[in-house]
């Protein structure tokens, strides 16, 4: 099977991390690793749509409940960091003298074997930024000490997630993350020019508003520098300009052609000539390893998804921008909502991204074709693709093989964080007109034997919602039984005066799994879409982009299954 090139944005893959970069990621070629890998004692990481009550579906933290708890599977995971020896092997053993058997420790066994396989498909010009929160950070950075070197830390950033609040008795409160970075080695890439801030005039520091404190008469600010040579033994630059003999910085023609530019102003008559220096013509506020300027995601934020832990764009667009260039590889292992990789598209790099739930990858893949449209071409790597690979995933992880057949209809899952489903597996939203009102496809997932009761059910659960749609998903196919029973619903008349009319839909439709992976799709009206269309802002004006033929894969992507995405 061919690897993909790099015509396509990049690869997004279901499945354990650690097995993904050891079957496809090759030795030194990856530009740029960004990870928030799990840790928290409340197990919020990973849980996507959240119930407003706070609470959650155990199925959703399933993929990393048991991560951070110390059980035989951790002990085996330390045995064979420790059994193989070297920097890491040290560093593990020195964690269990410190912390014993405990939930850190397993957190570490977790997260060592994975760094140490990162850092052999970074690239010597890469880096790595790893987001954590203080629970774990100094374990971590002793860790990346381990794996990395200790000589190659860049930096301890620290970004301030939420303001302070007041309620705190006994300390202060918790309100940053940290973000460990490191080098592969001292040929890594850094772009200095993203490590400064653009000037904002209306709200200088009060000592770069003291030396920019003229204005032309355009508002444009600027300060007046020295225009002497800083050594006094150069004969030719020793010369009498606007009256004034002195050794200058610049020749005669120069000085004459700035002057003529209005850049070289005698401040008063007689008085030493200077020049005006532009504070729009700098380069910026170099930036700091303290961020204060990036807000989080607050409940009303455009490009919020609902995703606990989703960073905010212009956090990623730093960090990538910071590390890496045009047509560069960025890796993201833990990739959740998919913040790493939509930035990393709107910023034209490549990409890789990992996540162990299909709740990801399908937010990924709706986030990536809504926000880019056409422009978007990825490989999706790991989902079945056929009949008997869906039912080894229903027997394996029935939620997972739910959430997966709804990412086939592009329909979000329901969260059933307060028990019973009440007939609901998911749910397709979608308007006919912009701005018009909200109507709703419900969907019911069944991998196991099917019958008329369900089809009956399904009718029930749409007239109690009031949807205008119910679709029956099944892995067999549907008795004749099951089809006159579907029939007698009717039929969903789309459109309406002003707006058009579409036709007419079944009210309860039946599909099959092997429809679905042969691309059959729910039959409602075409609507304006059902994603959150706050992401069409963000949408890039693309140009052609300049690829060599490097495939991202070079090695290839051995036996695992996978699809091309691409929008149409």
């Amino acid at each position: 099977m061919e690897a993909p090139t790099v015509a396509q944005s990049g690869a997004l893959f279901y499945g354990d991390n650690l097995d993904v970069l050891r079957q496809y990621v090759s030795d030194e070629s990856v530009d740029l690793v960004y990870l928030d890998p799990p840790f928290n004692s409340n197990a919020s990481y990973n849980v996507l749509f959240a119930e407003q009550d706070g609470s959650r579906s155990a199925a959703q933290v399933k993929a990393f409940g048991d991560t951070w708890r110390w059980d035989q599977g951790a002990a085996t995971a330390y045995e064979e960091i420790v059994e193989a020896g070297g920097q890491v092997s040290q560093a593990m053993r020195a964690f269990q003298t410190l912390i014993g058997p405990s939930n850190m420790l397993a957190y570490l066994s977790m997260m060592a074997p994975r760094l140490v396989e990162l850092r052999r498909a970074m690239k010597a010009t890469a880096s790595i930024y790893l987001h954590c929160d203080p629970t774990a950070s100094h374990y971590l950075k002793l860790l990346l000490d381990s794996v990395f070197g200790p000589e190659n830390f860049r930096n301890e950033i620290i970004w301030q997630r939420t303001l302070s609040k007041g309620q705190m008795k006994t300390r202060l409160p918790n309100n940053h993350d940290v973000i460990l970075s490191y080098a592969r080695s001292a040929e890594a890439f850094w772009n200095s020019d993203a490590a400064f801030q653009p000037y904002d005039p209306a709200s200088l520091d009060e000592k770069t508003a003291q030396k920019y404190c003229h204005e032309d008469p355009d508002g444009r600010r600027y300060q007046l520098t020295s225009l002497l040579s800083p050594n006094p033994d150069r004969p030719n630059l020793d010369y009498e300009f606007l009256g004034v003999r002195r050794v200058w910085r610049w020749t005669r023609e120069r000085m004459q052609r700035e002057y003529e530019a209005g850049r070289v102003v005698q401040p008063k008559p007689g008085g030493v000539p200077r020049f005006k220096r532009y504070l729009d013509e700098q380069r910026g506020r170099p930036l700091g390893d303290v961020w204060t300027d990036i807000p989080p995601l607050n409940s009303q934020a455009a490009e919020r998804l609902g995703y606990p832990t989703q960073k905010p764009e212009a956090l990623l667009e730093r960090i990538i921008e910071l590390g890496s260039r045009p047509g560069d590889i960025v890796l993201d292992p833990f990739c959740g909502c998919g913040t790493a990789i939509a930035v990393s598209e709107k910023l034209e790099r490549r990409w890789i991204g990992i996540d162990v739930t299909f709740l990801a990858t399908h937010l990924i893949k709706s986030r990536l074709t809504e926000a880019f449209g056409d422009d978007v071409e990825f490989e999706v790597v790991g989902e079945p693709t056929t009949k008997s690979e869906a039912e080894r995933l229903a027997k394996e992880d029935p939620f997972q093989f739910e959430v997966w057949a709804l990412s086939k209809v592009n329909a979000r899952n329901a969260d059933k964080g307060r028990g019973a489903d009440r007939g609901i597996d998911g749910r397709l939203p979608f308007h006919e007109k912009l701005g018009g009102k909200t109507r709703h496809a419900i969907i019911s997932v069944k991998s196991g034997k099917v019958g008329p009761q369900h089809v009956r059910d399904l009718r029930g659960v749409i007239e109690r919602e009031e949807a205008e749609i119910g679709v029956l998903i099944s892995m067999w196919e549907p008795t004749a039984a099951m089809r006159t029973e579907a029939a007698t619903a009717g039929t969903y008349r789309s459109g309406s005066e002003g707006v058009g009319t579409w036709g007419e839909h079944p009210r309860i439709q039946l599909l099959t799994i092997q429809e679905l992976l042969e691309g059959k799709q729910i039959d409602k009206p075409p609507g304006v879409g059902s994603f959150p269309r706050n992401w069409q802002e963000g949408r890039r004006q693309r140009h052609e982009r300049r690829y060599i033929t490097e495939p991202l894969f070079p090695h290839g992507p051995g036996e695992a299954k996978r699809s091309v995405i691409k929008r149409t």
